[in-house]
């Protein structure tokens, strides 16, 4: 283990100094041990190097909030420590981010095996409200979920010790990190970015899996070129616990013969890789090859209004749909008519273009000041909506209360009171764990 700076993960070696280098990434919630099985068949042909994520195995919490910030974590301990070309597999999120080196830094990767991955996890407003949970409640009820979540019930049942070890890694991991990556996995989507993958990719996924299955791994396979699918049959989310031999052997094989064109050791020296194994993962499909020119698309023209600088509405749809969610938005803009559609142009443009994208404010105060202002003004719906982006914006129940009885004194009594029954009822249906 190391001393860790902020810019820089936890992470242990094993394995023999002069071998080539196999990075292990963890999943959301888990320590570098998720892969304490693999190690001792790995170790055979290579130096394996697993990374904690920030704030969890005692790791330093440094929150993250981005898959990118992780990848360039993870490289910045990399590079203290001399290592410059390698191989990479990673769970989920340690997946995620070995599709971020594949995609900004290809050069550095030898090859790569996603496991129970995806190029989008669920919706970014299930993972926010992960978040809110995590802030209001702590850790524990998604501790006592995740065995649900990573296991079958088989096994969850027949191994108690593992299941309790599961329970026990989340409870330990830091909050404010694990809200963090969750906000992490709620911004990644790089699905038009698949075909860009360069590197003998394994995508690996239990077929039980409940949180990323089958289907997000066959549409991993079908937009990276050179991408083999292999189902584990009998295993959910957290395969490599749960299935271990067949998660090893098949990391062995691949490692083993998609490493081209040969094996980089630390010394820069290069090595012919291991005896090669017979592959028996199923191909991606073959894409149709194109028979005809591509379109060229006309230049959109530049409205009056945006020339000169850059027009606010794609700055304003992100911010809106990070703060009041996708499931708003999307039911905002379905509604939209040739009546109220140029309405949610100008919302969209100049209040979460404009205003809620200036760096003036922090989000967590520009939430105080839009409940204050409902408030004032008895804007009972948009106070339920904007309550709820209040929570994502990082502002407890506490503080939202807080900020109501403050609206009391200065916006009125009978005008706080309604506040309040929209705001519990709200704060309720969001911060409830569910079972």
């Amino acid at each position: 283990m190391s001393e860790t700076p902020s810019n820089t993960l936890q992470y242990r070696f094993d394995g023999p100094e002069e071998a080539p280098v196999l990075i292990l990434g963890p999943s959301l919630g888990t320590t570098w041990h998720m892969w304490d099985r693999q190690i001792p068949e790995l170790i055979k042909q290579w130096r394996v190097f697993r990374f904690d994520l920030p704030g969890h195995g005692g790791a330093p919490a440094y929150p993250a909030g981005s898959v990118g910030d992780l990848g360039t974590r993870l490289l910045a301990t990399l590079e203290g420590l001399g290592v410059q070309r390698f191989g990479y597999a990673g769970c989920a999120l340690g997946g995620a981010v070995g599709i971020e080196l594949a995609l900004r830094h290809p050069e550095r990767l030898a090859s790569l095996a996603l496991i129970a991955a995806s190029p989008r996890f669920g919706t970014a407003d299930e993972f926010r409200q992960r978040g809110v949970i995590v802030r209001t409640n702590g850790l524990d009820p998604i501790a006592r979920t995740a065995p649900e979540r990573w296991f079958t019930g088989g096994f969850a049942a027949a191994q108690p010790a593992i299941t309790e070890w599961a329970v026990q890694m989340v409870r330990t991991t830091d909050p404010g990190c694990y809200i963090a990556s969750c906000e992490a996995l709620a911004s990644f989507d790089v699905r038009p970015e698949l075909g860009r993958v360069g590197v003998p990719t394994l995508v690996l996924v239990g077929s039980d899996d409940q949180v990323t299955g089958p289907a997000e791994a066959r549409t991993l396979v079908a937009g990276i070129p050179d991408a083999r699918l292999a189902v584990v049959p009998g295993a959910s989310h957290l395969v490599p616990v749960e299935q271990p031999a067949a998660v090893t052997d098949l990391l062995v094989r691949h490692f083993s013969t998609a490493w081209q064109p040969a094996f980089e050791t630390s010394t820069g020296q290069n090595v012919l890789p291991p005896a090669a194994l017979k592959p028996v993962l199923s191909p991606a499909p073959p894409q149709p090859p194109q028979t005809g020119p591509v379109a060229e698309i006309a230049p959109v023209a530049v409205p009056p209004q945006a020339q000169g600088r850059p027009d606010p509405y794609d700055a304003g749809i992100k911010v809106r749909r990070e703060v009041l969610g996708d499931a708003h938005v999307d039911r905002a803009l379905a509604q939209a008519d040739e009546f109220s559609g140029d309405f949610q142009e100008f919302i969209t443009r100049y209040a979460w273009g404009e205003i809620w994208d200036r760096p003036g404010l922090d989000r967590r105060t520009r939430s105080c000041v839009t409940l204050t202002a409902l408030v004032a003004g008895g804007h009972l719906d948009e106070l339920a909506f904007h309550t709820r982006a209040a929570l994502r914006n990082g502002l407890t129940p506490g503080e939202i209360k807080e900020v109501l009885l403050q609206a009391a004194v200065y916006c009125g009594v009978p005008a706080a009171n309604s506040a309040f029954k929209v705001a519990q009822q709200v704060i309720r249906e969001e911060t409830t764990p569910q079972e």
